[in-house]
């Protein structure tokens, strides 16, 4: 928290500095992105650190929330049934927040993304069927807040 001219001014942004990350942490971090089930034996080897400080750093990065879970990533032929797209959200006014929030805990929604430019807001979408997908759709457009959208399947994924 800043106070500035009489006015208190709290910030959720995290940054290196707030967090304390350094050139191992982000280093550990990047080996993890590209393989979360690495063991710690060899990420240790590979950062030329002992198992310990290894085990150590992932404690505190879980800690502090840097690390907030571990997934994995399918081939997109493991699901090649499965229908995936793009749909671009114009939001109504500063109804951001109430969109983000709705889309949130959508089960057909894989990921959000706040941006710049004509859309507000990039959702990542999938369903099993094309009568599926419609429906995802249609319910998506109803959400209150959100004054347009614009959708594209995805035909192949070249780069994971």
């Amino acid at each position: 928290m800043i106070e500035k001219f009489g006015i208190l001014i709290t910030s959720t942004r995290v940054t290196d500095e707030m967090i304390n990350l350094d050139d191992t942490d982000r280093e550990l971090i990047g080996l993890l992105r590209d393989d979360a089930r690495t063991p710690v034996a060899l990420l240790a080897k590979k950062l030329k650190v002992a198992r310990g400080t290894v085990q150590n750093r992932l404690a505190r990065l879980e800690r502090e929330g840097v690390i907030v879970g571990y997934t994995l990533r399918l081939k997109p032929q493991a699901e090649a049934h499965r229908i995936r797209a793009l749909m671009t959200i114009a939001v109504e006014g500063n109804r951001g927040p109430d969109v983000l929030a709705a889309l949130r805990g959508h089960p057909n929604v894989n990921a959000l993304h706040t941006t710049n430019g004509r859309w507000d807001i990039v959702a990542e979408i999938q369903a099993e069927t094309l009568e599926a997908f419609d429906r995802v759709l249609g319910t998506i457009r109803l959400v209150d807040g959100i004054a347009q959208t614009e959708t594209s399947i995805l035909l192949s994924t070249h780069k994971l």
